[in-house]
C-alpha cells in the first residue's frame, strides 16, 4: 500500500488527459474456468484496487448464474464495475457504450490513487480498453440505437452480396475479411457509409500515431500489466466440450494478439499456470503479487514476459482462393502455415477436405488421360500436385489411393 501511495501522476504535457500515470492498469486474461476472478479479488483486497469486468454478458442485469458473477458478498469485499446495469431488454448495447463507461471508470479509479483491475472477459471488450482501435461514426455520436439498426440491416443481405460491395469502396479491407464473416464486413461498409472515408484508411491513420504499432492505435494507458491465466493440455481436455474449444479460442486470441505480434505498443504477457490449484498461492497468487508490485515501484519484473516464436514475413489477413475447394481462406497460416496437432488447427492445403478434393481432381484427371490400366500420373498432374506444396509422403499416399 505504502508503494501505491508514493506512485503518483506526475504532469508531462499532452497525453492521458495531460497526465503521464505510474500506477498500472492491471489486465487479468484467461479461459474459463481458469479463477480469472479469484486472483482478481485477491489483487483487489491486497492492492487497495477496484474490479472492472469486461465481460459483454455481464453487463445485464440478473442471469447471474449462467453468466457466472461474483457474488453481492464478494462485490462488498472488493468494489465491483461494469455488473448489472444494462437492462437486458435492451439490445443496442455496443462495445462502444462499454468502452466509454469503462474508460471513464478507469480513470476515475486513477484519479483516486487506486489501481483498477480489469477482469476478462470478451476480447474486443479489452481490446477497447487497451488500445485506440475503435472507429466511431457520425450516427455513434447521435446515439447507438442508430447505429445498430444500420449494422442490423446489412447483415441481413447475403454475405457474398456485402463482400463485393466492400470490394468496391474498400478493396484492402475486402481483402482481409472473409466474405462469411458478415458482422466485420458489414461494420467495414457502415464506416464508408457514415463517414465517406474507407475503413482501411481509418486504421492506416491509427497505426501512424504516435505509440501506434501492428494491433492499432497506440496504447490508452501507458502501464498495463497483463497476466494470463492458463492451464495445462490435460487441463483442457478436462473440460466439457463446449467450454474446451472456448477455451482454445481464447488462448489462441491471447497467442495471436500478444505473444506472436512483436512491436511498440504490445504490452507484455506474464504467465500464470492455474493446472494445479493446489499450487494455488505459491504458482499464482504471490507471483502475480511480485509481478503487479514491481509494475508499481517502477521496474521490471524478476520474471520474464511470455513470447512466441513469429514469422515477420508470415501476413495474417493476405487472401488465398482455393479453386478446388471453392473456398477462400484468409492467412498465410490458415492456407499453409504449420500443423497444430495439439490444438486440432491443421492449415487449409493439409486438410482432409482439401485433400479428398484434390484426389478427387487426380482420379478425373487419370480418367480423361489414361487408355490403359495401369498407366503412371500425367506429369502435368504430378506438377500442379506438387504446386499444391504437398510432400513426397502426401504424394506417394494418394496414389497409392487411387
Amino acid at each position: 500500500m505504502a508503494a501505491i501511495a508514493a506512485a503518483r501522476a506526475v504532469p508531462v504535457g499532452p497525453g492521458l488527459r495531460g497526465l503521464q500515470r505510474t500506477l498500472p492498469l492491471v489486465v487479468i486474461l484467461g479461459a474459463t474456468g481458469t479463477g480469472k476472478s479469484t486472483l482478481a479479488l485477491q489483487l483487489g483486497q491486497q492492492l487497495g484496487g477496484e474490479i472492472v469486468s469486461a465481460d459483454s454478458m455481464q453487463v445485464y442485469e440478473g442471469l447471474d448464474i449462467i453468466t457466472n458473477k461474483v457474488s453481492a458478498q464478494e462485490q462488498r469485499i472488493c468494489q465491483h464495475h461494469m455488473i448489472s446495469f444494462v437492462d437486458p431488454l435492451v439490445t443496442n448495447y455496443t462495445v462502444v457504450d462499454f468502452r466509454n463507461k469503462a474508460t471513464a471508470l478507469i480513470e476515475d479509479i486513477f484519479a483516486r490513487d487506486k489501481i483498477p483491475i480489469v477482469v476478462g472477459g470478451t476480447n474486443y471488450y479489452i481490446e477497447s480498453l487497451l488500445w485506440k482501435v475503435l472507429v466511431n461514426t457520425k450516427s455513434q455520436e447521435m446515439g447507438t440505437e442508430k447505429v445498430v439498426d444500420r449494422k442490423a440491416e446489412l447483415e441481413k443481405e447475403d454475405g457474398y452480396v456485402l463482400h463485393k460491395r466492400l470490394s468496391q469502396v474498400d478493396p484492402e479491407m475486402a481483402a482481409k475479411l472473409h466474405p462469411h464473416d458478415k458482422r466485420k464486413v458489414a461494420r467495414s461498409l457502415q464506416v464508408f457509409e457514415e463517414t465517406g472515408i474507407s475503413h482501411s484508411e481509418f486504421l492506416h491513420q491509427q497505426h501512424a500515431e504516435e505509440g501506434g504499432g501492428p494491433l492499432g492505435g497506440p496504447l490508452k494507458f501507458p502501464n498495463p500489466c497483463i497476466l494470463w491465466l492458463y492451464a495445462d493440455q490435460t487441463g483442457i481436455e478436462a473440460l466439457k466440450q463446449v467450454t474446451k474449444r472456448y477455451a482454445r479460442k481464447q488462448n489462441r486470441w491471447v497467442k495471436n494478439r500478444f505473444l506472436s505480434r512483436p512491436g511498440p505498443s504490445v504490452p507484455p504477457v506474464y504467465g500464470l499456470e492455474v493446472s494445479d490449484i493446489s499450487k494455488w498461492k505459491e504458482s499464482v497468487l504471490e507471483p502475480a503479487l511480485d509481478i503487479v508490485q514491481s509494475f508499481i515501484q517502477g521496474h521490471k519484473p524478476a520474471v520474464a514476459p511470455m513470447k512466441m516464436p513469429f514469422n515477420e514475413t508470415e501476413n495474417k489477413r493476405s487472401y488465398h482462393m482455393c479453386d478446388l475447394c471453392d473456398r477462400i481462406i484468409i492467412g498465410d497460416r490458415e492456407w499453409a502455415g504449420r500443423v497444430w496437432e495439439r490444438h486440432g488447427e491443421i492449415s487449409h492445403i493439409k486438410s482432409k477436405s482439401h485433400l479428398h478434393q484434390l484426389k478427387k481432381r487426380r482420379r478425373l484427371d487419370l480418367d480423361a488421360v489414361n487408355t490403359t490400366e495401369g498407366q503412371s500420373i500425367s506429369p502435368d498432374c504430378d506438377k500442379e500436385f506438387k504446386e499444391k506444396g504437398f510432400s513426397q509422403q502426401h504424394d506417394e499416399e494418394l496414389k497409392s489411393s487411387i
